[in-house]
């Protein structure tokens, strides 16, 4: 164990010498030890040649290739590995040859070390065939004329973010049978901004194992990282019938594991292909309608305050001034305003003509927030705006409308519970994969019958019961569903 010792102990001199910015630049949330080891122990040894060949983009210190090598000639001392490292930056570069040394020191491993930057360097070293992929990519967010997109969109998808175009690039690598074992943000899981590369990847490989970690904060605990991230392991070929579900709370606890068929990851008719982490919340027919079978459309809101300031106002008074609402108006259901603690203007003054079109008319519209976290006891919180006049609406609130204007209600009413209940917000996190509730997301969720919802209105003894009461209702009109929440 002296090479992953060694290596953890170059990881840390690495991360030390490196300024935040640049760091922060580049992505570089190098993988402690046990991380590593982890991933390093997905990948299926079984069906490896005599010779193996790696490949590790964006490298680091070497974390993840010490991991993998030193599985692999515990399990197979036959193996002959060829390693090919890629890494970005010149003041790492040291550190990864120190580990690519120890590697060929003590197993005789032989390598290629290659200095650039992985999504742009023209090298055939790196375009395979590679039989194992393990990675770590930088993730941010790819503007649409950057070189990194455009060379990725030419070549193989376009992608909207860094890690996205090295699983896709690393992906291509694979020769058939070659396995990816990646730890990557979840976000590409669901969402419309990665459903281009999802459908790429799907089409590209099979899904053999997809791992959780309960905690967000562990897995990256020495770089300040607060990231829900996942492992994936795909082989690269058509998919197999059956996918492994493991989970674990942090990078160093034994991971639980079962076995599930693929079509309960990655639902048949499912044109979005939003792929489950979970499988426990099942929606039968009863609850199986998506907003437009209701006649429904979810826009996100119109109002942007840092654009539109000049017509914010604390002067609710003032002829004309319409209320403005934002996610934290959202409460018990409804919307409360105005909301004396709110931090922000609670007034809108639509003195121009592009500002008065930035209004909904008056009516009754289920407002959602957009943003919440996994440690939230609900992912889905919604509210009904019930009062007179026309309402500003900030674009970190996502609500439903019924052909662009108010909606009858009751049938707002029930909408507002349904969405509310721990059954819905058991299914919604069986794919949800960041710290937002999207507008395409919203899409796809399932819904009763819009006589159901008014049913489940008027059931109610009161406007938002407490969460036990409301979910015993649900489970009264609903009784087959299963994954309500405790």
């Amino acid at each position: 164990m002296k090479l992953i010792e060694n290596t953890e102990a170059r990881r840390v001199a690495a991360l030390s010498v490196l300024a935040s910015d640049s760091q922060s630049a580049l992505g570089q949330y190098f993988t402690p030890a046990p991380a590593a080891d982890l991933i390093a122990s997905m990948p299926r040894l079984d069906e490896l040649s005599n010779a193996v060949r790696v490949l590790d983009p964006g490298a680091g210190a070497g974390s993840l290739t010490a991991a993998l090598v030193t599985r692999l000639y515990k399990a197979r001392p036959d193996l002959h590995v060829h390693v090919v490292a890629v890494e970005i930056d010149p003041q790492v570069i040291p550190y990864l040859r120190a580990t690519l040394e120890e590697c060929k020191t003590t197993y005789g491993t032989t390598f290629d070390l290659v200095q650039g930057d992985y999504l742009t360097v023209d090298d055939a070293l790196i375009d395979g065939p590679f039989d194992l992929v393990v990675a770590n990519p930088p993730y941010g967010k790819l503007a649409a004329g950057s070189l990194h997109r455009m060379r990725t969109a030419h070549h193989l998808v376009d992608t909207s973010n860094i890690y996205t175009a090295f699983w896709a690039r690393a992906t291509a690598a694979l020769a058939p049978g070659g396995q990816i074992s990646i730890i990557v943000p979840r976000s590409w899981a669901n969402g419309t901004y990665h459903r281009a590369f999802r459908h790429w990847m799907l089409d590209h490989t099979s899904l053999d194992l997809l791992h959780v970690f309960e905690s967000r904060n562990t897995v990256f605990a020495d770089t300040g990282v607060l990231q829900e991230n996942v492992i994936v392991v795909g082989t690269r070929g058509a998919q197999q019938p059956q996918v492994v579900l493991s989970a674990s709370i942090a990078h160093d606890d034994a991971p639980l594991r079962r076995t599930i068929p693929f079509d309960a990851v990655v639902l048949p008719g499912d044109r979005e292909r939003f792929v489950r982490f979970d499988d426990s919340a099942v929606v039968p027919p009863a609850v199986a309608f998506t907003l437009a079978d209701l006649g429904l459309g979810v826009s996100t809101g119109k109002v942007v305050d840092f654009r539109n300031r000049e017509h914010l106002t604390e002067d609710l008074g003032a002829d004309g001034v319409v209320p403005m609402v934002y996610q934290a108006n959202v409460r018990g259901g409804a919307i409360e305003w105005p909301l004396r603690t709110a931090r922000k203007p609670q007034g809108f003054s639509p003195s121009t003509e592009a500002a008065r079109k930035l209004l909904l008319p008056e009516g009754h519209y289920v407002v959602i927030k957009r943003f919440s976290a996994k440690e939230e006891k609900r992912r889905v919180v919604a509210g009904v705006w019930k009062h007179d006049g026309p309402i500003a609406l900030d674009n970190k609130t996502n609500y439903l409308h019924e052909k662009k204007g108010p909606i009858e209600p009751q049938f707002a009413h029930g909408l507002m519970l349904w969405l509310n209940s721990s059954t819905l917000d058991a299914i919604f996190r069986t794919f949800s994969g960041h710290t937002q509730v999207n507008a395409g997301d919203v899409k796809t969720l399932p819904f009763p019958s819009r006589d159901d919802l008014v049913r489940l209105a008027q059931s109610a003894p009161e406007w938002l019961p407490e969460q036990s009461k409301l979910d015993a209702l649900v489970a009264d009109l609903f009784p087959a569903v299963v994954g309500s929440a405790e």
